[in-house]
């Protein structure tokens, strides 16, 4: 089976968060251990210049994401991890790519028309404060997928978008240069979309209602107290499929263990004591991989070693695509001489595939006949014992049916003798 390459970028903009594990790291981390699977996970840190311009939470974002990942049991060997802007292939490739893009595509971004809307409600004018990077990022991100030829992008909702983008830019240029990228699917998980916060909405940033994922003990405690819930008094039955706790157990706990924690609620746990169960379930959920987290942030020199190893690995596939994708657009070394026309390319592989597929069909056949010697001679051997033993046997039949005949004869004569010896006394 063919494998399908599957890619996730991470935005370096902020802590990572109880959100983020359930919606993409897990998920993701699980589908890299898929043997049907090439997984590419990247730190988008250019992305995250779109929108934050404080270097230090870029700075810190980028250790800490890369930190998550690995102590969260990321296996470098199994998937490309890697960091956006140690590949170099990636930015020229956008730029070819920007060249292009329509702006009427750019114009239809959801991102670019939401911040016009915005200025408009402000009464000021439609692209004040819109920087460049807001306004051409999709294209980014389509250089993102397309120079690692990714079939499956995993995203949110509100991202689809992009991903439909980045198939217009693609095929664009195939139609324009020559089939050259694939074009992307996106994939979406429902359940990314129905993680809740500390407040009851989407857990993000964006609402400042997260709960960091590696939070000491004390302060995760802290913030699991500040969930809001209804007015409901200790004894008295409460929704659990309503409750931010009780969603937030059940992202994390076994169905057994979930169907207890509903029985409680059904029962009328009080708030405090539903808090503190699901203070003490993610502790101890998260106590292994925090205290991993805690000893990589001590030794960033070895992140910084995987990130790299990661970028060795990814620029392998993105050196020769870039390569493909500047000679398509013409910038090509002044001694490059064209490829065969692709009919005739086309042809030569057709007869190469023939020549190759009649090559293996003559060696299976000739490792069949190889294996069945043996039993062939067997069987031979065998035919040629049963045939001595059937002309022995027929042999030996001749032989007994010539000494029934004399037998027989022999016993006539005797019979005639004695009936001429009878005759003579009785006459």
């Amino acid at each position: 089976m063919t494998k399908q390459t599957v890619l996730t970028g991470i935005t370096t903009s902020g802590t990572p968060h109880i959100g983020n594990y359930l919606g993409a790291i897990k998920p993701a981390i699980e589908a890299s251990l898929n043997s049907n699977n090439d997984s590419y996970f990247f730190l988008a840190d250019f992305h995250a210049l779109i929108k934050c311009h404080d270097p230090d939470r870029v700075a810190r974002s980028t250790r800490e994401i890369a930190a998550t990942w690995l102590a969260l049991g990321l296996d470098i060997d199994k998937a490309t991890f890697y960091r956006q802007t140690d590949i170099p292939e990636i930015t020229e490739l956008a730029w070819i790519l920007t060249c292009m893009t329509s702006k009427g595509l750019m114009n239809r971004a959801h991102a670019y028309k939401g911040s016009v809307d915005a200025n408009r409600e402000a009464g000021r004018q439609d692209d004040d404060d819109i920087t460049m990077g807001l306004f051409s990022y999709p294209v980014l991100m389509a250089a993102d997928i397309l120079m690692f030829n990714a079939d499956i992008i995993p995203v949110g909702k509100d991202q689809i978008q992009h991903i439909e983008m980045a198939r217009d830019i693609a095929g664009r240029f195939n139609h324009t240069y020559g089939t050259l990228f694939n074009l992307p699917e996106a994939q979406v998980d429902e359940q990314t979309q129905l993680i809740p916060g500390l407040d009851g909405r989407k857990m993000s940033k964006s609402y400042d209602n997260t709960i960091p994922l590696f939070s000491s003990s004390d302060d995760l405690y802290k913030l699991i107290k500040q969930i809001k819930t209804d007015a409901l008094q200790p004894g008295e039955p409460k929704d659990a499929d309503n409750s931010t706790i009780f969603q937030l157990y059940a992202n994390f706990a076994s169905s057994a263990e979930q169907a207890q924690m509903r029985a409680k609620f059904e029962n009328g746990i009080g708030w405090g004591d539903a808090k503190k169960e699901l203070f003490e379930y993610l502790d101890s959920y998260l106590s292994q991989p925090r205290e991993e987290y805690n000893r990589l942030m001590g030794d960033l020199g070895y992140v910084e070693e995987q990130l790299l190893k990661g970028a060795d690995k990814a620029r392998q596939v993105a050196a020769p695509m870039l390569e493909k994708a500047r000679v398509s657009v013409g910038i090509r070394p002044l001694n490059w001489q064209e490829s065969p026309a692709p009919q005739e390319e086309a042809k030569q592989e057709k007869e190469q595939s023939a020549e190759q597929v009649a090559r293996a069909e003559e060696g299976r056949r000739r490792a069949i006949l190889m294996q069945l010697k043996p039993l062939l001679d067997r069987v031979n051997n065998a035919a040629d014992k049963a045939q001595e033993a059937a002309l022995l046997i027929a042999e030996k039949e001749q032989q007994v049916a010539s000494l029934k005949k004399k037998a027989k004869q022999k016993a006539q004569n005797e019979l005639d003798f004695l009936r001429e010896e009878l005759s003579g006394l009785l006459g």
